[in-house]
């Protein structure tokens, strides 16, 4: 087995780490609030280090699921980053969304450490990660890609080489666009159906036999009819997915209204506190009065 670390332990990352160490790969982690590393060392009976070099010094795999950019330049650079420890041969692999140039970037870094590389975003939510069902979408060398397989298909229920770098996080991009205009159209057919006075319930279940089908549906319909939204991938989640899509839009000349509109509803929610919702709360922006569309958004 291989000598696994995993650098951030979120929601995503918790459960994966896990995943490995009951795979029986020897696992060790880091996180930036040391309690949730002790946390996860009691329940899985792993070890943690105190700094990403310390925890990748002996790893032949390196995986990291953070926030954003800036969060992981935080943990790869620098005197106790990642690369600072990271050795000879070893393959760096982050499940962090982040943006396509990121990714060239940090393919680059690790090459010139002699190590490799992949940007391997992971769709599927909470769920997924603690299912060991998650969507793994991959950019980098062929040989790395092969080499990543038995770690990765630990929490993975598809996983697969898209292009080279930068092309598992363009393939994320994909996933979030796709997301957002399911979940606003769903959101408009829930809010149409109510207002008509018909059996919503009823309604979903006969769409859902049909063409309208969709993950979302089957899966967000019963909860966003019942207003229920504390759970899931956050709004500001989405958002900041959003912004590297609409960002990498305007570099490629790809155009994206819906995505741009719908980024701007997800703003409304923010504005009504809503930034930890679920994203399929896009319902519940069309349910309250006092959004006024001629109000600046950010």
């Amino acid at each position: 087995m291989e000598k696994v670390a995993f650098v951030g332990l979120g929601t995503m990352g918790y459960p994966m780490a896990g995943h490995l160490v009951r795979a029986k790969h020897d696992v060790v982690v880091y996180n930036r609030t040391s309690e949730k590393a002790v946390a996860w060392q009691a329940e899985y009976q792993g070890s943690f280090a105190a700094t990403p070099a310390e925890a990748v010094q002996a790893a032949d795999i390196v995986c990291m699921c953070v926030g954003n950019d800036d969060d992981v330049r935080s943990v790869v650079y620098g005197e106790i980053g990642i690369l600072a420890g990271l050795k000879q041969g070893s393959l760096l692999v982050d499940h962090t969304t982040a943006s396509p140039a990121l990714a060239k970037e940090l393919a680059l870094a690790t090459s010139q450490c002699q190590g490799e590389f992949l940007d391997a975003p992971v769709s599927g939510g909470e769920a997924g990660a603690v299912n060991a069902a998650l969507t793994i979408m991959v950019g980098g060398d062929e040989t790395a890609f092969t080499r990543s397989e038995q770690v990765l298909s630990v929490y993975a229920k598809s996983l697969r080489l898209m292009g080279p770098s930068g092309s598992g996080q363009l393939t994320k991009a994909v996933n979030q666009i796709c997301i957002a205009g399911i979940l606003q159209g769903l959101s408009e057919g829930l809010h149409f159906a109510e207002k008509a006075g018909l059996d919503v319930e009823a309604v979903v279940d006969v769409i859902s036999k049909g063409a309208a089908q969709s993950w979302q549906m089957e899966n967000r319909s019963e909860t966003m009819a019942a207003g229920k939204f504390d759970y899931g991938f956050a709004v500001n989640w989405m958002r900041k997915d959003l912004a590297i899509v609409l960002e990498t839009a305007d570099e490629i000349q790809a155009s994206l209204p819906l995505t741009a509109l719908v980024d701007q509803f997800y703003a409304d929610l923010q504005r009504l506190g809503g930034g930890r919702w679920d994203t399929s709360s896009l319902i519940e922006r069309l349910r309250l009065p006092d959004i006024n569309p001629g109000e600046p958004r950010q």
